[in-house]
């Protein structure tokens, strides 16, 4: 009896010794789910939310004050470049300008009749001086013979008076030419004061009148038939009688993160989709980039922003889309995925496999060694930076005796697609990396012993 118990306790001993054994073996393992380096095609894809706009429109405003007498067209209609819109009430414009009209042609009558003036004196003029001329011939005859003492003084008297007066008549005609030259030039004046008045009241009464300035279609329409509108001053806007847009090419402004905008260039390609129409994708490019940073809760140009803000900013970034169609209308929201980079063919791996490790945490540790690696540190600040500069990589599976353990490998990245990123330096195909869990690769170590993870079985997070 004594030899079962002594044999039955020996067994218990070396059932306790395996049991623990295998317990500690597993503890020092851990689970991770692998994956491989593969090669695929990768494109780093940007998605912005916005709307759709067309890429000319504008906002026809009032230049007058007035009541709207009539509305020529409807929202939706499309109008040619030229086509009558709107008339406001032009009532007293019409009748200042046909004032002003007549004024012009009563002005042009009084010039008329200033310039027949001026050539009746100017005629009178020119008989003057002839006459002047002979009176003045006849005197120097008489004036020689009154000196051969041949005539009488009486006679000579008479010939000198006739041309004195002669000279006098025609610094007569002179004086009342210039005079009508005067009278013609102020007429003239006045009329083209007059002409310049006519030109600012035809302006005002053009601007009773509304036409389309191109070719397109009437988006928006907020006022009614007899109502009032008023000119915008400097303080307060006036009145949108409509907007006028031209939707032969249609856009989609978004506002791009302040992070991504630097990525984007001119003539990306670029998806559209639009909650208007579901299931469908337009296809386009992006056309221009803003340069002014947009205040994400306003919307307000941080230029036109009276305070300092710290907070987050976005970009306005306009996709064309290349073949839009029919039915699309300013307003609708959308959402543009940018593509900024694409590879075919390169190594890749899962976003999630890539870890920061210190280079501090991958030297390896010797036992004992604890403290005169602290001292060392502390003596050499070059050194303690240096354990401390970061490394990006991923853990590496390396087969060691039948057993798998992990290396950390440095990596350097390309692109980064939605999934997976490019590596271009650290990795070859078919190399087999730790891609998880997240728990296992934050705590993971270098060089520790790992084992497959069932991720079937493995709890959802």
């Amino acid at each position: 009896m004594k030899k079962i118990i002594i044999g039955l306790v020996v067994v218990l001993l070396v059932a306790g010794m395996v049991y623990y054994t295998i317990h500690q073996g597993d503890k020092d393992v851990t689970a991770v789910q692998l994956g491989s380096v593969s090669k695929q095609d990768l494109a780093t894809i940007i998605s912005a939310s916005g709307e759709i706009r067309p890429k000319d429109y504008v906002n026809i405003g009032a230049n007058a004050y007035g009541k709207i007498t009539k509305l020529y067209v409807k929202e939706g209609d499309v109008v040619k470049k030229g086509q009558l819109l709107a008339q406001i009430d032009n009532i007293q414009p019409e009748a200042t300008v046909a004032a002003q009209r007549a004024t012009i042609d009563s002005a042009e009558k009084d010039l008329a009749a200033a310039e027949a003036d001026l050539k009746t004196k100017q005629a009178n003029l020119n008989s003057a001086k002839a006459d002047a001329e002979r009176t003045h011939l006849d005197f120097e005859r008489n004036d020689a013979l009154y000196k051969q003492q041949l005539i009488a003084k009486q006679d000579y008297d008479i010939k000198k008076a006739a041309d004195e007066v002669s000279k006098a008549t025609v610094a007569q005609w002179e004086a009342q030419i210039a005079q009508s030259r005067a009278n013609y030039g102020s007429v003239e004046g006045r009329i083209k004061q007059a002409k310049a008045t006519l030109v600012q009241m035809t302006d005002l009464l053009s601007k009773t009148t509304y036409v389309a300035p191109y070719n397109g279609v009437v988006t928006n329409l907020p006022v009614r038939e007899g109502e009032s509108v008023v000119v915008g001053i400097q303080n307060a806007t006036g009145s949108t009688l409509m907007t006028i847009s031209d939707l032969s090419v249609i856009t989609a402004e978004v506002k791009v993160d302040e992070t991504d905008v630097i990525n984007i260039k001119r003539g990306q390609p670029a998806e559209v989709s639009i909650d208007a129409v579901p299931g469908k994708m337009f296809k386009g490019h992006v056309s221009d980039i803003g340069d002014n940073a947009l205040l994400r809760s306003t919307g307000v140009a941080t230029t036109q922003a009276t305070t300092g803000s710290q907070e987050a900013k976005d970009f306005k970034v306009v996709v064309t889309i290349d073949n839009p169609p029919d039915n699309l209308r300013p307003g609708l929201s959308c959402t543009a995925k940018i593509t900024t980079a694409s590879k075919s063919g390169v190594l890749s791996i899962p976003i999630q496999a890539l870890t920061i490790r210190t280079r501090g945490d991958l030297e390896e540790k010797k036992p004992g060694a604890a403290a005169t690696t602290a001292q060392a540190a502390t003596a050499d600040p070059k050194t303690a930076a240096t354990k401390k500069e970061e490394l990006q990589g991923v853990f590496k599976i390396e087969k060691v005796n039948g057993a798998m353990k992990v290396k950390f490998v440095e990596v350097k990245t390309g692109i980064t697609g939605s999934t997976d990123i490019e590596i271009t330096e650290g990795l070859t195909a078919d190399d087999q990396i730790v891609i998880g869990s997240y728990k296992a690769l934050r705590t993971l170590k270098n060089g520790a012993s790992v084992s497959k993870e069932d991720v079937a079985a493995a709890p959802k997070s």
